[in-house]
């Protein structure tokens, strides 16, 4: 059997406080969700624990937060949209487009609720 390549774990980054609120802020900006920029600083070497930060609420505080769920649904959304409109026999996607479009609607208003 051959040898199992062992996984090379990237050094440990030590940065202050305010050095990790602004990578992540400039990890935001390129259009990444939270969940996301976790795994980006995680590839680098950087540890979210250490800095007793959640990375949710420093988009919060600086109003960059987008939900996950949300923002899921509606890429999902606009998929069977572009293909229902190629293929209008389609009556599951259209079916499909509706259930998708109403889940849209609930987590909306269950964000608003909030």
């Amino acid at each position: 059997m051959p040898k199992k390549k062992s996984k090379k774990q990237p050094e440990k980054v030590k940065l202050s406080e305010a050095e990790f609120e602004k990578k992540v802020i400039e990890l935001a900006k390129s259009g990444l969700t939270s969940e996301k920029i976790g795994e980006a600083l995680r590839q680098q070497g950087i540890h979210t624990q250490e800095h007793n930060l959640k990375i949710s609420k420093i988009l919060k505080k600086n109003d960059l937060y987008i939900n996950t769920d949300l923002k899921n649904v509606e890429t999902k959304l606009e998929r069977v949209k572009k293909h229902y409109e190629t293929n209008k026999q389609d009556k599951r996607a259209k079916r499909e487009k509706d259930r998708i479009f109403s889940q849209v609607r609930k987590i909306k208003r269950y964000l608003k609720q909030i």
